[in-house]
C-alpha cells in the first residue's frame, strides 16, 4: 500500500494591506498566497507552518477575512479577488484543508479589494474597483448557505475603496467608514430605512487612505467609538464617535451635561443620523512616528487597556498606548528595522516595509508580512519585558520556476520569478522535525528560471541573462544545516566564510574572516555594506537552536558566487547536471537555428565544450541526463525530443543519437528518465494535455503509451528508485494539479494513479 500526505508547503503572502486575518475561535492565521488562501497555526509549538491552500480563485486574493456569524452557524472565511468573485469557506474538520468551498459572490465589475462583516450580524461588505461598495446578506438554513444583495453604493466623488470599516449600531442600524484613492473617510449609515446613505466626509489625510479600524472606548454600554485611520501621507488619525440618545435632541443632552462640547476639541464636528439614535463624529489625535506610508492599523484590548497595532512601508511595526495622565497617544514598543540602513534598496540591507501587521487573539503575539513574502512572528516575553522574535514562514511571492534536490535528498533548492533562491530543509528538534527556510542563496537583479546542484556543495542557475552563474556553500550555512539538520559536510574546513552583495552589484562576492569585526551599526559607514554578510562570529546564525529568521535569511545566507558560463546569446531555458557532476548542459530562448544550441560545460576547469549539440529549431525547454550519464535528453519548443549519446572513447563528447519530430502535437515542456535498471526508458509531457512513455531500443525509440491529463503538463520526474518493484511517476499540470502513477516495472502499464489533492 503507498500512502501520500502533505509534508511542507512554502507559500509566500500578497503585498496586500487586506490579504490577512487571524482568527479569535481558531487561532488559524489565514492569508493570500497568490490565487491561493493559505492556512498557518502561527503559535503552533511544533512549528508546522502552513497546513494547507484553499484553491478556488482564477486571479490574486487580495483580501481575506474571518466571518462569525450567530452562534449556531457554521464558522466561515471570506476571500475576495482580483477575479471579481467573493468566495465562502466552511469549516468542515473532516476535511484535510479544514475549510471547504460552501458558496461565490459575483457582482463586482473589478478586483476587489476590501471587506468587512459585524460579528453576530448576517451582514458584509464588500469594495472594489469598479468604485462600488456592496452590502451583502448571509443566512444560514437547512446546511446551507443563502446570499442576497441589499445594496450597492457608488461612491460619490468617485474613488476606488480600498479599506472598509463596520460598526454595529443599536438595533438593526450600522455604521460604516469607507475610505480608498482619496485623502477622505466617508461615513455612511441607516437613516430611514435598511438602505445606507451617505452622511459624513471627514477630511484631513494628504494621501490615500490604506486601513481603518474601529472599536468601543471601554467596555461601557454607551461607549464612545474610536476610529483609526492609516494613510500614505504617513500620519495616523484618530477620530472619536460619541453616541447621542434619540429621545432628547442634542441641545437638550448638552444642557443636562450629558454632552460635553468642549471635550471634543475645537474641530468640525459631523453629525451622523440612524434609525436609533445619532452620533458625533470629531478628530481625536494625530499619531506621528512612521516615516513611510502606513498600510495596516489594528485594535486590541489587553488587561483592559486599549492598543494600536500600526505596520509601515518603513519596515517597522508600532504599538500606541494612550498615557493615562494626559491622555495622549505615544508609540511605546517599536519591532523591526531600526537602524542606519533603513529604507535602503540593496539586496541584503532592506526588509522593503511591512505590509500587514496582526495582533493574535491574546494581543501577547504580533505577526507581519513584508516584502519578500515572509511572515515575521514576535510573542511578549513577560520575564524579561520585551518581544522576541519567533519562527515565521516564507515563500517565493511569484512563480517557482525550477527545484533541486540535494544528491543525498538532505536539502531542496527552490529558484522563481521573485529573483530568489531559496534552501528548504527539514528542522530535527526533541523528536520532531517540520521543513523551513534555512538559507537565501541567491538573491538576484533578474527572474530566475532554472537550477540544478554541481555535487554536494555547489549549484548553478540560470536567469534571464545570457550567462550562468555557479555558487559554492559557505561554511555559515553548512555549519547552520549541520547543528540544526543533522547535514554533515565533508569539506566545511575548506568552504568559503561568508558571501555579501556590493551596491549596485549582482555578484555574491566571498568574505573570509576578519580578526576584528565591526562592533556595532554606529561604527559602519553608510558605504560599507560588508556587515550585512554572514560573519565567521555571528551568534544569530552560529548559536541558534531554531531557524533563521527572515532578518537572518535577507542578510546572512548568502552563497559566494565561484563561476560565471558564457555563450549563449538570450536568456538562459534550462539546465541540467550530470550525476557524477563533471558536465553541465545548458539552453537559451530561441527563434532560430544559431541559437537553439546546447552547450556543455567542464566543472573542472569550466570550459565549453565545443562544437554545441545542434538538434533544435526553437527554444530547448528541458535538459536530462540518464542515471548512468550516458544519454541526454533534450526538449523543445518546436515539439520535439532529441537524444545525445556519450561517445565510446571520449566521456565528454556528445553525440545525436535519435530525434523524433511531432512527438507531440503542442510544444514539450519536460521530461525524464526512469532508472537505469528497467532499461532506456523516458517520459516526454506536453502542452497538448499528453504525457508519453517512451522505450529507446537499438532499433529506433518506441511510443509505449500516450496518457491525457485534465490540463497542459508542465512537469514530470520519477523516482529513482523502484517502490513494491514499480516505477513511481509524478505528473503536474499547469492548473495546478499533482498526480503520482505507478507503473509495472515490465510493460509499462499504469496500475494505480492518486491525485494528491485528495489525499
Amino acid at each position: 500500500m503507498v500512502s501520500f500526505r502533505t509534508e511542507y508547503i512554502a507559500a509566500g503572502g500578497n503585498r496586500h494591506p487586506a490579504a490577512a486575518d487571524w482568527d479569535a475561535i481558531t487561532g488559524l492565521l489565514a492569508y493570500g498566497s497568490d490565487i491561493n488562501v493559505a492556512l498557518w497555526k502561527p503559535l503552533d509549538a511544533g512549528h508546522e507552518g502552513v497546513s494547507a491552500l484553499l484553491c478556488a480563485h482564477a486571479d490574486i486574493v487580495n483580501v481575506v477575512k474571518f466571518f462569525y456569524p450567530a452562534t449556531d452557524w457554521p464558522h466561515l472565511l471570506l476571500s475576495g479577488s482580483a477575479d471579481q468573485t467573493i468566495r465562502l469557506w466552511q469549516t468542515d474538520p473532516s476535511a484535510y484543508r479544514l475549510y471547504s468551498p460552501v458558496g461565490v459572490l459575483q457582482g463586482h465589475a473589478a478586483s476587489v479589494n476590501c471587506l468587512d462583516v459585524v460579528p453576530g450580524r448576517q451582514v458584509l461588505a464588500s469594495g472594489a474597483a469598479d468604485a462600488t461598495i456592496k452590502i451583502w446578506h448571509l443566512d444560514f438554513k437547512e446546511h446551507q448557505w443563502n446570499t442576497s444583495l441589499l445594496q450597492t453604493i457608488q461612491t460619490s466623488p468617485r474613488f476606488l475603496p480600498l479599506t472598509l470599516c463596520f460598526s454595529a449600531a443599536k438595533g438593526d442600524d450600522f455604521l460604516l467608514a469607507a475610505a480608498g484613492t482619496k485623502g477622505a473617510i466617508h461615513v455612511y449609515a441607516s437613516k430611514s430605512s435598511r438602505d445606507l446613505t451617505h452622511q459624513a466626509t471627514l477630511t484631513g489625510h494628504e494621501g490615500w487612505i490604506r486601513s481603518l479600524a474601529i472599536t468601543t472606548e471601554d467596555a461601557q454600554p454607551n461607549s464612545d467609538l474610536l476610529l483609526a485611520s492609516a494613510s500614505q501621507d504617513k500620519y495616523i488619525r484618530l477620530w472619536r464617535c460619541r453616541q447621542i440618545h434619540s429621545s432628547a435632541s442634542a441641545e437638550d443632552q448638552q444642557l443636562n451635561g450629558n454632552i460635553d462640547f468642549d471635550s471634543l476639541l475645537s474641530n468640525k464636528t459631523h453629525r451622523v443620523q440612524t434609525r436609533s439614535g445619532s452620533y458625533f463624529l470629531t478628530f481625536e489625535a494625530l499619531l506621528l512616528g512612521h516615516d513611510d506610508w502606513i498600510y495596516t492599523v489594528s485594535w486590541q484590548r489587553i488587561a483592559g487597556k486599549l492598543r494600536l497595532l500600526s505596520a509601515s512601508a518603513d519596515s517597522s511595526l508600532s504599538m500606541w498606548d494612550s498615557e493615562a495622565a494626559s491622555g495622549l497617544w505615544v508609540c511605546t514598543t517599536r519591532l523591526g528595522e531600526i537602524n542606519a540602513q533603513k529604507g535602503s534598496t540593496t539586496a541584503t540591507g532592506s526588509m522593503g516595509g511591512f505590509w500587514i501587521g496582526l495582533w493574535s487573539p491574546s494581543g501577547q503575539s504580533v505577526a507581519c508580512l513584508g516584502r519578500t513574502g515572509s511572515w515575521r512572528l514576535w510573542t511578549y516575553d513577560s520575564d524579561q519585558d520585551r518581544w522576541l522574535q519567533r519562527v515565521g514562514v516564507s515563500g517565493h511571492t511569484k512563480s517557482v520556476m525550477d527545484v533541486a534536490w540535494a544528491r543525498d535528498g538532505s536539502y531542496l533548492l527552490s529558484t522563481g520569478s521573485d529573483q530568489t533562491t531559496r534552501l528548504h530543509a527539514k528542522w530535527i528538534s526533541d523528536g520532531a522535525a517540520s521543513w523551513h527556510e534555512f538559507a537565501r542563496p541567491q538573491i538576484h537583479g533578474y527572474d530566475l528560471n532554472c537550477i540544478d546542484v554541481i555535487g554536494e556543495l555547489r549549484f548553478v542557475s540560470g536567469a534571464d541573462e545570457k550567462l550562468l552563474r555557479v555558487f559554492d556553500e559557505p561554511k555559515g550555512t553548512a555549519e547552520l544545516l549541520s547543528q540544526l539538520c543533522g547535514v554533515e559536510s565533508d569539506s566545511r574546513g575548506s568552504l568559503p566564510e561568508a558571501a555579501n552583495i556590493p551596491v549596485l552589484g549582482l555578484s555574491n562576492k566571498a568574505l573570509e574572516a576578519s580578526a576584528e569585526p565591526l562592533s556595532s551599526p554606529r561604527d559602519r559607514s553608510d558605504s560599507d555594506n560588508s556587515w550585512q554578510s554572514t560573519l565567521p562570529d555571528d551568534p544569530k546564525i552560529r548559536k541558534s537552536n531554531y531557524p533563521p529568521t527572515e532578518d537572518d535569511l535577507a542578510r546572512h545566507t548568502l552563497w559566494p558566487e565561484s563561476e560565471k558560463l558564457y555563450g549563449h546569446g538570450y536568456e538562459i531555458s534550462a539546465v541540467a547536471v550530470s550525476h557524477n557532476g563533471l558536465l553541465i548542459a545548458t539552453a537559451c530562448k530561441a527563434s532560430s537555428l544559431d541559437h537553439a544550441v546546447i552547450r556543455l560545460f567542464e566543472t573542472i576547469d569550466w570550459r565549453e565544450l565545443k562544437p554545441p549539440l545542434v538538434a533544435h529549431s526553437l527554444t530547448v525547454t528541458s535538459l536530462r541526463f540518464s542515471d548512468d550519464d550516458c544519454h541526454l535528453l533534450s526538449t523543445g519548443r518546436d515539439r520535439q525530443w532529441s537524444l545525445f549519446e556519450r561517445g565510446k572513447a571520449d566521456s565528454h563528447v556528445f553525440a545525436l543519437k535519435a530525434k523524433y519530430p511531432r512527438a507531440h502535437s503542442r510544444m514539450i515542456l519536460s521530461a525524464c528518465w526512469a532508472p537505469v535498471e528497467v532499461g532506456e526508458i523516458f517520459v516526454t509531457g506536453g502542452r497538448d494535455k499528453t504525457y508519453k512513455i517512451w522505450n529507446l531500443q537499438k532499433t529506433g525509440s518506441e511510443l509505449v503509451d500516450t496518457i491525457y491529463a485534465s490540463g497542459p503538463v508542465t512537469a514530470v520526474d520519477i523516482l529513482g528508485r523502484l517502490v513494491h518493484a514499480m516505477l513511481v511517476l509524478a505528473v503536474a499540470t499547469e492548473t495546478g494539479e499533482v498526480s503520482i502513477h505507478l507503473l509495472e516495472r515490465k510493460t509499462l502499464e499504469i496500475k494505480s494513479s492518486h491525485r494528491l489533492e485528495d489525499q
